[in-house]
C-alpha cells in the first residue's frame, strides 16, 4: 500500500492568476501594435504573465532542459529501431554535447540536465548526478509484467517531485521538459490509449528513429496486451505508472505536478511527455494551465492525449528525435513573447477635447436675459 497521496495536488495547484492575465490583456490593448496582430505571441505572452503573477511580464532569462532516461523491457519485443537496453548511449551523447536537444541547448545558452531513472547500464558508468535518483536497471516489460513494483513507482514519483523542487528552488523561471529512452513511445502509447479509452491501432506510432511495417505490427500488439493490463488500475493513477509506464515517465509526472505546484510553467516535447501530462491532469485537473506543448512530433498519441488536454502545439515541425528537441525549438518563440509583451510601448493618451463654447466673462456675463415679449393675443384681451 503506498503511502503517497495524490489528491493531495488537486489542492496544491491552483490555476495561474486569472486577473494578472486580465491585466496583462488591458496593457496588450495599450500597446501600440494592435491586439491580435502577433497572433499566439499575444496569448503567449498573456499567459506567461499570469503564470509569473507580474505586469508587465518578465523575461525568460533561466530556462532549463530537463530529460527524465530510462529502459523499457518491452524494446526486447522488437517495437523499437533501436537496441534494448541502448538509452544509455543516447544519454552519453548528450552530455558529450552530440545529441540534437543538446546541440540546440548549447545554441540557445540553455543549461541541460539528465536524471537516470532506470537505465539498463551500471551506475559507474555515468557521472554521480545523473544516476543519483535512479531507481532500478530498466523497466519490466509490460505486455506480461508490471513495469515497476508499487513501492519502485512511489519511489520514481516522489523522485521527480524533489528534482522540480530543486529546480524551482535554484530560480529555474520555464522548464523544456523531455526524456532519453528505448521504448518509451510504447508505454507512452499505453497510458494515453487506457485514459483517452481508444484501440492500440489508433495510437500506436513509429516511434523516434522510425520502424518498419512488420515493427509497427508488433509495437501494436504489445500495445493491445499492455492495455488489457491497464483497464483493471485506471482508477489508481500510481497503480497505473507501476502497471504500464515506468521509472521516468513516473518521475516525469511527478515532476509536471510539482513544476505546477511550484508554479513554474513547462513546455513539453513530445508523446512521452504528453502521456505523462494526461496523467497529472487525472490526478490535479487544473495542472495543465501550467504546461504548453511545444511541438506536434506527428505520433498519434501524442495528438490524443493534446486534445483531451485542450493544449494546441505551438509549432508543427514533426521532430521525433525525443531529448527535449522540439520543444526547445518552441522556447525562442516563448522568449520573444515575453519580451514583446514587456517591451512595446503604449498609444500615447489622446488630449481632452477641448469644449464647445467658453462660458462667457466680465458684467455682460451677468446680465438677466430679456424676457421672451408676450403673447399678443393675451395683450389683445
Amino acid at each position: 500500500m503506498s503511502s503517497l497521496n495524490l489528491d493531495d495536488f488537486t489542492d496544491l495547484i491552483e490555476r495561474p492568476d486569472g486577473g494578472v492575465r486580465r491585466d496583462a490583456e488591458a496593457r496588450r490593448e495599450r500597446q501600440i501594435v494592435p491586439p491580435g496582430s502577433l497572433g499566439r505571441l499575444d496569448d503567449l505572452g498573456e499567459w506567461l504573465a499570469a503564470a509569473q503573477s507580474a505586469v508587465p511580464v518578465r523575461p525568460v532569462e533561466r530556462p532549463r532542459v530537463v530529460l527524465f532516461a530510462g529502459d523499457h523491457g518491452v524494446a526486447s519485443l522488437g517495437v523499437s529501431a533501436r537496441p534494448a537496453g541502448s538509452a544509455d548511449q543516447l544519454v552519453r551523447a548528450v552530455l558529450e554535447g552530440a545529441s540534437p536537444a543538446s546541440i540546440l541547448a548549447r545554441r540557445l545558452n540553455v543549461p541541460v540536465r539528465v536524471v537516470d531513472m532506470a537505465l539498463d547500464c551500471e551506475p559507474d558508468a555515468l557521472p554521480e548526478a545523473v544516476v543519483r535518483h535512479r531507481v532500478r536497471r530498466g523497466s519490466g516489460r509490460i505486455d506480461v509484467e508490471d513495469a515497476l513494483t508499487l513501492e519502485e513507482a512511489e519511489a520514481a514519483f516522489r523522485a521527480g517531485v524533489a528534482v522540480a523542487d530543486e529546480e524551482a528552488d535554484a530560480g529555474t523561471d520555464l522548464v523544456v521538459l523531455g526524456d532519453v529512452s528505448v521504448g518509451g513511445t510504447t508505454a507512452a502509447a499505453v497510458l494515453i490509449a487506457a485514459l483517452c479509452g481508444t484501440d492500440a491501432s489508433v495510437v500506436t506510432g513509429r516511434g523516434g528513429l522510425a520502424i518498419d511495417d512488420l515493427a509497427w505490427m508488433r509495437k501494436c500488439a504489445a500495445v493491445r496486451d499492455a492495455l488489457r493490463r491497464a483497464r483493471p488500475v485506471l482508477g489508481d493513477q500510481l497503480q497505473l505508472l507501476a502497471a504500464v509506464g515506468g521509472a521516468d515517465l513516473a518521475a516525469m509526472t511527478g515532476f509536471l505536478l510539482q513544476s505546477a505546484a511550484r508554479k513554474t510553467p513547462v513546455i513539453l516535447d513530445g508523446v512521452v511527455s504528453a502521456a505523462c501530462a494526461l496523467v497529472g491532469q487525472r490526478i490535479a485537473f487544473r495542472a495543465p494551465d501550467w504546461w504548453l506543448a511545444g511541438q506536434n512530433s506527428g505520433e498519434p498519441a501524442q495528438a490524443k492525449a493534446l486534445d483531451r488536454m485542450a493544449l494546441e502545439p505551438l509549432l508543427n515541425h514533426g521532430v521525433t528525435v525525443g531529448e527535449g528537441a522540439g520543444a526547445l525549438l518552441a522556447l525562442p518563440l516563448v522568449q520573444a513573447a515575453a519580451a514583446l509583451a514587456a517591451e512595446l510601448p503604449e498609444k500615447p493618451e489622446k488630449p481632452e477635447k477641448l469644449e464647445a463654447a467658453e462660458e462667457p466673462e466680465g458684467p455682460e456675463a451677468a446680465e438677466e436675459p430679456s424676457p421672451e415679449p408676450e403673447n399678443p393675443e393675451t395683450l389683445a384681451e
